[in-house]
């Protein structure tokens, strides 16, 4: 009640601010609310951690995974070349133990393994990445002539089987840098299986890619972009490409993992890398070997076990990013 005279009672009024969001903070703070996206990204980050430190890690340790301890330390292993040791020698010098044979330490050459097959994986993801925004992107926005010889290539290079396609063509490759009859060098192994991925690894991505271009063009922000005036280059750059960050995000983290288990079966076939360059599939390749799987089936689990993790865990990351960006799709 406020009687006549008397002054009314003090109210405190508070300016209320309102603060927009971007789709990306939005997406962000969905993303840091899945409590299985947080915790792969950290898994994820960890191994990428590994592979950069790599190096830094084999000084700190003592060891590198060049040297031949059969010959350094012939005490450690039996006349058939097994250590001696139980479960693959593992022990205080030798956190993961010794690979039967050439007596190659577990731990620094796993660690420069994952190294090996993530920065090749690394390169042919961007490769496939900017290779699907070119020509998806072209021809899902020009249409026309464009996107039906587009259209035809991507027809045609799905029609390989790509698994015996890697494998049959890698010699190939490897044979256009250097002789049959010299010694191949480790970059030119690499450069050939970046090369062979990436040429039957961009269409998947390529074809997402011209369906959102497609749905693009027909909206009205570009249509006022044309009327403006605004130049074919212009309205791919500045309209476009922004808003086809979430399906390039998303499938490049699936890609990534599928690079990765391909490296690694082409070295395991014998066609990537090889001794004495550590690499993911050339541990499973000697750890399918008879004296292995007869004396020491020990040296397969830790680099199965590793990929095991880091394949389930991009995954999930990868489906954590999906929900994030867009939290109505079915799950």
């Amino acid at each position: 009640m406020v009687v006549d005279g008397e002054p009314g009672p003090k109210t405190k009024t508070e300016d209320v601010k309102l603060e927009g969001r971007s789709p990306g903070q939005l997406m962000w703070i969905r993303f840091k609310r899945d409590r299985t996206g947080v915790i792969s990204a950290y898994v994820v980050g960890f191994f990428f951690l590994i592979g950069l430190c790599a190096p830094l890690i084999s000084k700190l340790y003592g060891k590198d995974p060049y040297t031949v301890f059969a010959d350094e330390r012939p005490e450690l292993f039996d006349s058939a070349g097994v250590p001696v040791q139980p479960n693959g020698g593992i022990s205080g010098d030798f956190w993961f133990g010794l690979e039967p044979g050439n007596g190659y330490d577990v731990f620094t050459k796993l660690i420069y393994g994952i190294r090996t097959s993530l920065m090749i994986s690394i390169a042919v993801t961007i490769a496939v990445v900017v290779t699907g925004i070119l020509l998806g992107v072209a021809a899902g926005y020009l249409g026309g002539r464009t996107d039906f010889f587009i259209g035809r290539v991507i027809d045609f290079l799905l029609a390989f089987p790509a698994q015996l396609f890697f494998i049959a063509s890698m010699p190939v490759v490897v044979s256009l840098f250097v002789s049959p009859r010299d010694e191949t060098p480790t970059y030119v192994r690499v450069v050939a299986l970046i090369l062979v991925q990436w040429f039957l690894g961009w269409m998947s991505l390529a074809r997402i890619l011209r369906g959102t271009s497609l749905a693009l063009r027909e909206r009205e922000f570009i249509e006022a972009a044309k009327v403006s005036g605004a130049s074919s280059w212009r309205i791919i750059r500045k309209e476009i490409l922004p808003n086809v960050v979430t399906p390039l995000l998303v499938q490049a983290t699936y890609m990534l993992p599928a690079f990765v288990t391909a490296e690694a079966g082409l070295s395991y076939l014998g066609v990537g890398i090889v001794e004495p360059t550590p690499d993911w599939g050339q541990m499973f390749a000697k750890a399918s070997t008879e004296l292995v799987l007869r004396n020491d089936i020990t040296y397969m689990f830790f680099p199965g076990i590793s990929m095991i993790i880091f394949i389930v865990a991009f995954n999930l990351l990868g489906d954590s990013v999906r929900d994030a960006f867009d939290p109505k799709a079915a799950r």
